[in-house]
């Protein structure tokens, strides 16, 4: 098979320009419409439940997810299918356990929801260190995604491509807020599911509409274990922990956290879980045909020809299913994928610095709405040429890694303390932050001397940590140690304002 991929083409760049247009009409349109910090934000809390589903999905199906698990179940087979599941099975936990009170006791960010009736500097500042640290993680692994993805799609050097992507990321986000961020997320959306539909559609026509028949196509070429578990995770602790950090992390991750201020009230905020559970349920399903079909029609060898990893399967079937048109088209809805996230990335990232340590911390909560939103917009700067370095300096580094540890961070740092804060009336400000420090610190650490980086990084013989995710060990000991902190550091103010704590999360008296 030939393939254009590599090369410059009128159609990549026709739909490429088309999509920038149109998201920076938006923010245009957007930034005449932002100026408060609730506007900034949270997008004036006017999106509704299936607008917020979309951008939430939008938000959440980054680069990983679609050119990740077709490559990885292209090559890999069944296997692959792990990290849908996980991401997946993520979600009914932020609908049932975190969506309402979420939306009920906070403003901006998660951290409010922690330090509500806990001291606020000491929790805004473990709490948006944790935040930071799992948004930096998730930002390199897009940026250098992007880098390569519009390298080998457009012809156009790697340094040029990081550039282009983190300047129309800081334009969305500074002069857009949260609206323009919102409107790209759901076009992105549309987008993917409307490509990666018409993509399943074009595979299955090749096999009379019949999944046996691809399958069978499939075992015939690379034998029965292709479809069968086994190929990518041989150890049943390995996989366990991968599964905890995938689940859980998915509700401690800030830029989706931070969705749920962007609606009117606790039911939408459910509505939009509800919705987004069902887009990205969909997509992974259509992920999953796609890595089987360029198994079956582009062949393994071609698609680790041009990445190692797999992650160009899905252009390739387009390529091989629609020709030039259907390839720059995809390529366009790549680079949307990856905009439409680093955008969210970025927004929650500033609003870590500015609200929660500028306001919170160095302001002690006394700061007006200029200053909060001059401080977010220069943090969203800040935030985007250090994006823009990060991806320059881990060109042509193995991000899996970082996708992996930015779940186990945001699963062992953010989640349990959001959680205890939340139910459990004993939990004080020094097991919240220990509980913080000790999921971040043990997490990094441990994926520092784990065989992903300790040994395929670092090139040493023998990992020091045995398992490739940490997830299992820091989820655990977060918890662990929060409880065994808070109740040796008993806290009576505290106590005393979970009863005013439970009425708001439940019924939403006072929230904003």
């Amino acid at each position: 098979m030939q393939t254009v991929l590599g090369q410059p083409t009128l159609t990549g760049i026709f739909f490429f320009l088309l999509f920038v247009s149109i998201t920076l009409y938006i923010t245009y349109w957007a930034a005449k419409r932002t100026r408060t910090t609730t506007e900034f934000y949270a997008a004036g809390r006017s999106i509704t439940g299936l607008q917020n589903g979309l951008a939430l999905a939008g938000d959440y199906m980054s680069a990983a997810s679609f050119l990740g698990i077709a490559g990885l179940v292209s090559l890999k087979g069944y296997d692959g299918l792990i990290y849908a599941v996980g991401w997946l099975v993520g979600w009914p936990i932020v609908m049932f356990l975190i969506a309402e009170p979420l939306r009920n006791l906070g403003k901006y960010t998660f951290a409010d929801v922690v330090a509500y009736r806990l001291k606020q500097r000491p929790i805004r500042t473990a709490a948006a260190t944790g935040a930071l640290i799992t948004v930096l993680f998730y930002l390199i692994a897009q940026m250098v995604g992007a880098g390569s993805l519009i390298k080998l799609m457009f012809g156009l050097p790697y340094e040029v491509a990081i550039i282009i992507v983190g300047c129309l990321m800081i334009a969305y986000v500074l002069f857009g807020g949260m609206l323009a961020t919102t409107w790209v997320q759901i076009i992105k959306a549309f987008l993917l599911l409307g490509g990666a539909t018409l993509l399943v559609l074009l595979t299955l026509y090749k096999f009379g509409f019949n999944y046996v028949e691809l399958f069978s196509t499939v075992t015939a070429k690379y034998g029965d274990k292709f479809v069968q578990p086994g190929g990518l995770i041989k150890n049943p602790i390995d996989a366990i922990s991968l599964g905890i950090a995938l689940m859980f992390g998915t509700a401690g991750l800030p830029h989706i956290l931070m969705r749920f201020y962007t609606v009117p009230d606790a039911k939408e905020a459910r509505k939009s879980v509800f919705y987004a559970t069902g887009f990205i349920g969909y997509f992974y399903i259509l992920t999953f045909t796609i890595g089987f079909g360029a198994a079956a029609l582009v062949g393994q060898q071609i698609i680790s020809k041009i990445d190692k990893g797999g992650n160009m399967a899905a252009p390739l079937l387009a390529e091989a299913l629609g020709g030039e048109i259907f390839l720059g088209f995809l390529a366009a809805v790549a680079f949307a994928t990856i905009l439409a996230v680093v955008a969210g990335l970025t927004l929650a990232g500033a609003s870590a610095v500015s609200h929660d340590i500028y306001v919170g911390v160095v302001k002690r909560g006394k700061a007006d709405e200029k200053q909060e939103v001059r401080a977010a917009k220069i943090a969203t700067l800040c935030l985007g040429v250090l994006a823009i370095i990060l991806g320059i300096v881990f060109k042509g580094q193995n991000v899996a890694f970082m996708v992996g540890l930015a779940f186990a961070v945001a699963a062992s740092a953010n989640f349990p303390a959001l959680l205890m804060s939340i139910f459990w009336r004993k939990f004080t400000t020094t097991g919240a932050v220990w509980s913080i420090y000790t999921g971040l610190i043990l997490s990094v650490v441990l994926i520092i001397l784990s065989p992903t980086v300790w040994v395929d990084i670092l090139k040493n013989p023998q990992p020091i940590f045995p398992l490739k995710n940490p997830g299992i060990v820091s989820f655990f000991a977060s918890f662990a140690i929060g409880i065994l902190v808070s109740l040796l550091t008993q806290e009576k103010e505290a106590e005393a304002k979970f009863e005013s704590e439970k009425i708001r999360s439940y019924i939403g008296v006072g929230a904003e």
